[in-house]
């Protein structure tokens, strides 16, 4: 069962993480749109975005935490392991990121974001460095 299930999980990581890079990438756009004043393009992001954070990014962030609290269950003294805990904590930042780009989505949807394009360029490497280090402790395990 333990393949199938970190199988599982790591098809929800991929696709969580492709709605992380992608949904920020939006918001670039987005914000460009809005300094436009391109009202066509505004509304195909709102769209774009909604439908991306509901249908892929909000499922996939639930099943990666389902299959990766199934994996801790199952392998007894995983907890003990230091490099987990810097992991799990990467883990929890990234949650909070999700919800971010909630707040960022609820705020483009009212006209009420103003953040610039360039700050969504920096919002948007923050999975990025979470995701090479969450893969060097999850491969490396350096304590």
């Amino acid at each position: 069962m333990y393949p199938w299930i970190k199988a599982l999980h790591l098809l929800a990581v991929v696709t969580w993480f492709a709605a992380l890079f992608y949904l920020p990438r939006l918001f670039v756009y987005h914000a460009q749109a809005r300094d436009r004043g391109d009202a066509q393009a505004i509304d195909y992001f709102k769209v774009m975005e909604r439908k991306l954070y509901r249908a892929i990014m909000t499922p996939s962030m639930i099943a990666v935490v389902v299959f990766g609290g199934w994996l801790l269950y199952m392998i007894p003294g995983f907890l003990n392991q230091g490099w987990l805990h810097v992991k799990l904590l990467l883990v929890v930042a990234l949650i909070g990121y999700h919800h971010m780009c909630l707040v960022y989505m609820k705020r483009f949807m009212t006209g009420t974001c103003t953040k610039s394009e360039r700050f969504f360029r920096v919002f948007n490497e923050a999975p990025t460095i979470a995701l090479v280090l969450i893969l060097i402790l999850a491969v490396v395990k350096p304590f």
